[in-house]
């Protein structure tokens, strides 16, 4: 606006001061004014200046005030105009992600959680938070995909010893001496052994991540060597040798309960998917706060399963055991109520490494 101001009184009006005319041509200054005296010209005939010593075209003060007010009144007009204008493209722009936002949410709350943004542009706040909804999208997706398996699984997990009860029970109603019924039995109650244990797993599922924290703090070290004691005899019914080796200073805040719960099936996973004469390991370590490792000597896994050996109900091989599939998503649901996280790595020779890491107190 200044330079305009400026620019404006400087070049557009013709300045013609007011003076009286004295003889000798000279020019004698208006009473009170700065101006001093000058010498006169007439223009001549066909000069571009001719007549301008009598155009008066600023007399006073308010002429030039007025030309001030117009002059800027007309740069406003233009600054105003060519402010909106660039305003308004500039915050298309810029607010470009927040619309794709709101058709991403708009899209997911309709049930489609594939769209993504992808927003492109500098890294700024907006970018960062098209971002942001790209990732949350795609957990949401993943922890959707993940409840509809657990479901189908679920169903399958129940309803097939359902199917084999109902089986049985139709065999020895047909047998009126009862002798099918005496041979079925065994079957019969091992099948609702199987319901119970499915039932009483997906409890355990469901309460592990609402269970209350002991005050007391719990030497993890002592826990685990404690479980070790207790499953020795289910390893060496295996021929699995069980390694224990432990740190001290490795309290973890939290359940007593729960957590011998976790390192008790990650033993029993690690000995029941082993070899024979295998090995496992046990290691509890320090690295910023406790760690549990269990390794063992397995079959190979594939490395795209092992992340998906912590849901409920999947298996890496076919059913092997009497297990359920739910020990290791039992084991996850634990270490996140603890605040902790697991990650299983798929060893080159066969086997797994499960890594519990819980939080330093």
């Amino acid at each position: 606006m200044v330079t305009l101001i400026y620019v404006g009184i400087r070049f557009l009006p013709t300045y013609d001061i007011p003076v009286e005319r004295v003889p000798g041509g000279a020019a004698e200054p208006a009473p009170g004014s700065l101006v001093p005296a000058l010498p006169l010209h007439t223009p001549a005939k066909g000069s571009p200046y001719e007549g301008a010593a009598t155009t008066k075209l600023v007399r006073t003060k308010q002429d030039v005030w007025a030309a001030v007010l117009g002059i800027s009144t007309a740069g406003v007009l233009v600054i105003m105009t060519v402010g909106l204008g660039a305003g308004w493209i500039v915050s298309r722009r810029l607010l470009a992600p927040l619309h794709e936002v709101s058709e991403a949410a708009a899209k997911a709350r309709d049930g489609d959680l594939a769209y993504r943004i992808n927003a492109v542009g500098p890294d700024d706040e907006l970018r960062r938070l098209a971002d942001t909804f790209d990732a949350m999208l795609e957990r949401l997706e993943e922890s959707f995909a993940a409840h509809r398996r657990f479901a189908a699984n679920a169903s399958h997990e129940l309803l097939t010893p359902l199917a084999t009860t109902r089986a049985i029970l139709q065999v020895a109603g047909e047998d009126s001496s009862g002798e099918e019924l005496a041979e079925l039995a065994p079957m019969l109650r091992e099948t609702n052994e199987r319901n119970i244990g499915v039932v009483k797993a997906l409890l355990e599922l469901a309460g592990a991540e609402h269970a209350a924290f002991d005050a007391d703090p719990v030497d993890l070290a002592a826990l685990v060597r404690q479980v070790a004691r207790d499953r020795a005899p289910a390893a060496a019914e295996r021929a699995v040798t069980v390694r224990t080796h432990t740190e001290a200073g490795c309290p973890v805040a939290g359940n007593a309960a729960l957590l011998r719960q976790l390192a008790v099936n990650l033993l029993d996973n690690a000995i029941g998917h082993n070899r024979a004469d295998g090995e496992v390991r046990l290691a509890v370590l320090h690295d910023d706060g406790p760690v549990l490792e269990v390794e063992n000597t397995g079959p190979l896994v594939a490395a795209e399963a092992a992340g998906r050996l912590f849901e409920p109900f999947y298996r890496a091989r076919p059913r092997v055991g009497t297990g359920h599939g739910l020990g290791l998503a039992i084991v996850r649901s634990i270490a996140v109520a603890h605040h902790g996280s697991v990650t299983a790595t798929a060893r080159p020779r066969g086997g797994l490494t499960v890594r519990v890491r819980f939080p330093a107190r």
